[in-house]
């Protein structure tokens, strides 16, 4: 039975795995822009070869979430926290902010060259 609660949770499957899909690249440059040391943030690259899992994750749950987000109304009955206009609206933002930074995940090793 698809609910809010499962859309919800594939937003956040997504936005994880944007996070886990830029830690090789984006990780770094934020560790050292916290303060921490070099020789630990090289460890992160030990996670490139796992990228492509990580994208393929962040786009499959982004999907999923979409379909559930944007599914007929009919399948949700009155009375059920989908059928409220206000949370149903505050989902698709959620959605849209979850695209935004699997984007960002997606896009920054693209860009990185840019910054160095």
């Amino acid at each position: 039975m698809d609910t809010p609660k499962t859309a919800l949770g594939a937003l956040l499957t997504g936005g994880l795995a944007a996070v886990l899909a830029s830690t090789c690249c984006l990780g770094p440059l934020v560790s050292i822009t916290l303060g921490f040391s070099g020789a630990w943030i090289a460890n992160l690259t030990a996670l490139e070869p796992c990228r492509p899992l990580f994208i393929a994750l962040a786009v499959g749950a982004l999907f999923l979430a979409w379909r559930r987000l944007w599914r007929p109304a009919a399948v949700c009955a009155p009375g059920r926290v989908c059928a409220v206009p206000r949370v149903h609206r505050a989902y698709r933002l959620l959605f849209w902010l979850a695209a935004g930074l699997i984007g960002i995940a997606l896009l920054f090793p693209l860009i990185m060259p840019l910054f160095y």
